[in-house]
């Protein structure tokens, strides 16, 4: 586990102005790479022919919302808006603390995934969250399902424990996959709650319509996008508010891939957790999907319809990335896991992040972005780390 420093956000220029345009073709390499070449490159393969399948989904929901030419007025013209914001670099404007939320316990749902012999229920309130941009007020809150945010909460009989917050990734939101895929009954047993937190347009909160798992986050355009990224954020610091309230000692985050991002903005606007463990983290959306097929010549067909330059486009997104701020969690209590095979979120752009918080941690593991091999270790690093931040479990 290495560590690495940079200098402070507001001492440089912006991320994305700085960034090479041709970041997102650029070559991956580790120091696994010549230890495990098998696995490395073998895994690298597998995740190729994997995100063609996440980018078709992506660019069939995107295109529609996008090519209409008064659609793609309104996208450059609130893209603007966030990327004037983003300039600033202040996060405290960005990120609003909610307001104290009601939130409720519910038995699990008759067909829902439960764990066996664990006391467990389903959080759920009202997400506080209002659009940053006042323009989408009317459009992203008529989607009825998604103001009730949800949660499943994993307990012990004796009372509060330290804290796991979970984030699944894109798409997959089912509480059983996450839970078997991170040991998260391991963390239990080691005396860890554990809370899995339903993203924005996910599970329960997609519409009834919607034809998958996390279609609205994409099914209004970039903008949409970035309000519901904001959403997941706001809903999240709800949670830690409930769980502190209830007697948690400490509240520390992880998640994978989108999760692992939403895990990196937490820890530029939430000093009170314990620790974060970005897992295989989406750093730099615009990039990252620049290097997918077809998504990729989408995001041209967009810049030529619309002018909107991929460097436009970062800027615009820019206003979440956890790029652009400095982290208010000591960065000592981050750990950032990332795959050497993994080409949904490749090694270098887990290198960005690494190198753009001081004295954070870095993991590599042998595999792909879901293909974890040597997970097992990592799991166990992953508790001694969470474990010397809360001390008086």
């Amino acid at each position: 586990m290495v560590k690495t420093a940079l200098q402070p956000v507001k001492n440089s220029p912006p991320w994305w102005r700085s960034l090479p345009d041709d970041f997102y073709c650029q070559s991956d390499g580790t120091e696994l790479d010549s230890e495990y070449p098998f696995k490395v490159y073998g895994t690298a393969a597998m995740d190729r022919i994997m995100r063609t399948g996440l980018s078709l989904m992506i660019s069939g929901t995107l295109l529609p919302q996008l090519v209409k030419r008064d659609g793609m007025a309104r996208e450059r013209e609130w893209m603007d808006f966030y990327a004037k914001l983003a300039e600033q670099r202040d996060v405290d404007l960005v990120f609003l603390p909610p307001p104290k939320v009601d939130i409720t316990e519910h038995k699990m749902p008759k067909f829902g995934y439960k764990p066996k012999d664990i006391p467990a229920v389903e959080l759920r309130f009202e997400s506080p969250f209002t659009p940053l941009n006042p323009d989408l007020n009317d459009s992203y809150l008529s989607y009825k399902r998604n103001r009730t945010a949800r949660a499943q909460y994993w307990t012990h009989p004796a009372g509060p424990r330290p804290t796991l917050i979970f984030v699944h990734g894109v798409i997959e939101s089912w509480y059983g996959f996450n839970s078997l895929f991170f040991s998260l009954r391991w963390f239990y047993d080691n005396g860890y709650d554990v809370v899995l937190m339903t993203q924005p347009f996910h599970g329960d909160r997609a519409e009834r319509y919607h034809p998958f798992s996390g279609y609205g986050l994409f099914a209004g355009g970039f903008s949409q996008l970035n309000e519901g990224m904001l959403q997941a954020v706001t809903d999240l610091r709800v949670l830690v508010n409930y769980l502190y309230e209830r007697g948690a000692p400490h509240v520390g985050i992880s998640g994978l891939s989108l999760g692992g991002y939403l895990s990196s903005v937490m820890a530029v606007v939430e000093p009170r957790l314990a620790f974060c463990i970005p897992n295989s983290p989406l750093v730099a959306p615009v990039d990252t999907m620049r290097s997918w097929v077809p998504t990729g010549g989408v995001m041209d067909l967009i810049g030529k319809r619309t002018g909107l330059t991929p460097l436009e486009l970062r800027r615009g997104l820019a206003i979440h990335s956890p790029l652009s701020y400095q982290p208010k969690l000591d960065p000592d209590r981050v750990m950032i896991i990332g795959g050497a095979g993994d080409r949904f979120t490749p090694p270098r752009f887990v290198r960005l992040l690494h190198a753009h918080w001081q004295e954070s941690h870095l993991h590599w593991f042998p595999g792909n972005h879901i293909v974890h091999l040597g997970r097992a270790e990592y799991l166990k690093l992953m508790r001694r780390f969470m474990d010397s931040h809360c001390q008086n479990i």
